[in-house]
């Protein structure tokens, strides 16, 4: 966490700039000091304030408000790096929701396996009316993770991570397999 700097000094003392009235009275010297002592953390982190919105530079715990502020989709419980690469990717993850390659790079983002994604979707363009659809007539989406020890993969969190990331109106499941079983 966060807190006061020991020796922060304040990049603009308030001492010097007091009329010239107080510039020999050391009651007032000592305590507009006491100002700048409360006032440089927040100069700092103001002169600082560009890179708090980036993920890569922004103090960790900063990391899970801007998570939030993009609508990442993290848990708290992740590394940091994996968690600032979530917020960094979230926006372009925005446009790919619903998607097959939207829920494909949430799920390598947060187990860092890239799933297999069978699902009953189509899309077609015909010059003629009353084409045949394209897809499955039922929709469906089935994501398979392929992991070395599937006892180490938190079903319920993968299961949250596709139901938050599918289309809304297609019923899914998902299955964690052991990597080479069944292939």
């Amino acid at each position: 966490m966060r807190g006061a700097v020991d020796g922060l000094l304040s990049p603009h003392p308030l001492g010097p700039q007091l009329p010239s009235v107080f510039a020999e009275d050391d009651l007032a010297q000592r305590y507009v000091a006491g100002l700048d002592d409360l006032f440089a953390p927040l100069l700092s982190a103001l002169d600082c304030l560009e890179a708090y919105f980036s993920p890569w530079l922004a103090p960790a715990d900063f990391v899970g408000w801007l998570a939030d502020w993009v609508g990442a989709e993290l848990h708290g419980d992740e590394p940091e790096a994996q968690a600032r690469g979530a917020v960094a990717s979230a926006t372009a993850l925005h446009r790919l929701r619903g998607t097959p390659r939207g829920l494909a790079t949430a799920v390598h983002l947060a187990f860092g396996v890239t799933p297999e994604i069978a699902e009953s979707g189509g899309a077609a363009w015909s010059e003629r009316p009353l084409g045949t659809f394209p897809g499955e007539p039922e929709p469906r989406l089935e994501v398979t993770l392929r992991v070395p020890d599937p006892s180490a993969v938190d079903v319920r969190r993968l299961d949250a991570l596709v139901a938050a990331a599918r289309p809304a109106h297609v019923p899914y499941i998902v299955h964690v397999v052991e990597k080479g079983a069944g292939q």
